[in-house]
């Protein structure tokens, strides 16, 4: 071999060494980056026996691995969404034990009702217990409202999550654009591939994509539900927010909106949405269903309260369709309007201090102009009674018949197991998450791997620097002679 040949071999070695160890330092750096890629050298020998030639540099991610940890963020972030409802909801119910919740709220009334009877003349005994009605009322009114306010966040979220969803759309197809570009000039794409991999991470957790891969690094992407979300050019998410949510308000009556995909309906229900799998629709299913299922169980127990006390046998001073001890806005009940009863429920004026009545009258009627007889506790009996009696649960909050306190306790129990259930699946899609991570770190930068190869990088680098030297070395020699 010539001094020259051996020359063109030394340099394209430490050329190649150079590249490599500059990548190395790269992978070794950004080891716990979101999205990076490994990078290895592309190396060839070259054609007329001058050492090696770098082809390029290779960006490494396994597309299963890939595919699969985004299923797993996407399935975490939904379950995330309807644990942290229910959550709340379980909050704005409470437990049974709990001192404020609606069940032991319906308890406390009983009780002061229990005690009055024993004491029909006291009217510290009557206050309390026209009190504790009244708290139980605005309990039930406050617990329905609180309901009601996650549904206009859940509003919100969701024009959140439409406005971002788009501008990841753009930003990939605009990202597809710059990789093109980059690949055909002969430049490596691989930070533009991690910048747009950490975008499809982004996107894929509001709706779930199947990512393929196009002609010149270019990728399209598919919900997993069939839509295309990018191909030619990004499909643009419609969504009409409203500035109220009420508890009258859904997509039936068209006081609530739901998607549009390229300027056409598409369904947001979470069994059918071609969007369906991800934060988005999870966010639909809170607004549109989950919450109005909760609405409906607090009508639903209004609904009790009012017709359990507008029986005619408790009451009989009462007039033929007059409200009972809790009544719909100061009326009786209209068994065709208990849509938004929960918010409406209010404690009778006639006996409601606050309203000018007087407390006597839950001994004396509420009807009754006048008092009767102080050591009369008939009427209170007759109202233990109605608290007591078993009566089949409204529809909306299931089968059974229950007592007053029985079916706040029922539906209590009932908020707490979809709670417990809630948080069960998110764990469950939290383990899977954390599992589909560590195998896709596994499959990443491998520090030790990096760290042994840079060292046999460095010997060859030495050699291939000695081999130089020697070179110069034997020329100065030749010169000399």
């Amino acid at each position: 071999m010539s001094l020259s040949a051996a020359s063109r071999n030394a340099i394209s070695g430490l050329t190649m060494a150079s590249l490599t160890t500059r990548l190395i330092s790269d992978n070794i750096a950004n080891a716990l980056t979101p999205g990076y890629g490994v990078r290895t050298l592309g190396l060839t020998s070259d054609h007329d026996g001058n050492g090696v030639r770098v082809l390029g540099i290779t960006r490494f991610t396994d597309p299963v691995l890939l595919a699969n940890r985004r299923e797993a963020d996407a399935a975490y972030g939904k379950n995330s969404i309807a644990a942290t409802f229910l959550s709340r909801v379980e909050g704005i119910v409470g437990l049974p034990d709990d001192a404020f919740s609606l069940s032991a709220r319906v308890t406390q009334f009983q009780t002061e009702l229990l005690e009055a009877t024993s004491r029909p003349d006291s009217g510290i005994r009557l206050d309390q217990a026209v009190q504790s009605a009244a708290d139980l009322a605005t309990a039930i009114n406050k617990a329905a409202r609180d309901v009601q306010t996650l549904r206009n966040e859940a509003e919100i979220d969701i024009t959140q999550q439409v406005d971002r969803l788009n501008e990841l759309l753009v930003q990939v197809d605009e990202l597809n654009v710059q990789i093109s570009k980059t690949a055909i000039a002969g430049k490596s794409t691989a930070p533009l591939v991690d910048r747009r991999q950490v975008l499809i991470d982004e996107l894929s957790a509001i709706v779930p994509v199947r990512e393929v891969r196009r002609d010149d690094g270019q990728v399209s992407l598919y919900s997993t539900g069939g839509a295309i979300l990018l191909d030619t050019q990004p499909a643009e998410i419609g969504f009409t927010r409203v500035n109220l949510v009420s508890e009258f308000s859904s997509i039936d009556t068209g006081t609530l909106y739901g998607l549009t995909f390229n300027g056409r309906d598409i369904a947001t229900d979470p069994d059918s949405s071609n969007l369906r799998g991800g934060t988005l629709i999870a966010a639909f299913e809170v607004r549109d269903v989950t919450a109005v299922e909760m609405q409906n169980r607090l009508d639903g127990m209004a609904r009790d309260l009012v017709e359990r006390f507008e029986d005619a046998s408790v009451d009989a001073t009462r007039g033929a369709g007059d409200p009972g001890l809790f009544t719909d806005n100061g009326n009786a009940l209209d068994p065709l309007d208990v849509l938004g009863l929960a918010q409406r429920l209010e404690l009778n004026a006639a006996i409601d201090p606050d309203q000018g009545g007087e407390t006597w009258r839950l001994r004396d009627g509420l009807g009754a102009a006048t008092q009767g007889s102080v050591g009369d506790a008939s009427l209170i009996i007759d109202l233990m009674d109605a608290m007591e009696s078993y009566r089949t649960a409204p529809t909306a909050i299931g089968t059974g018949s229950y007592s007053a306190t029985g079916l706040a306790d029922y539906i209590s129990s009932l908020v707490s197991t979809e709670a417990t259930s809630a948080e069960a699946d998110q764990s469950y899609a939290a383990i899977q998450q954390s599992e589909m991570i560590s195998l896709e770190d596994a499959d990443g930068v491998d520090s030790d791997a990096e760290l042994q190869s840079l060292m046999i990088i460095e010997q060859l680098y030495a050699a291939n620097a000695q081999v130089l030297q020697t070179i110069d070395l034997m020329m100065q020699t030749l010169l000399e002679i």
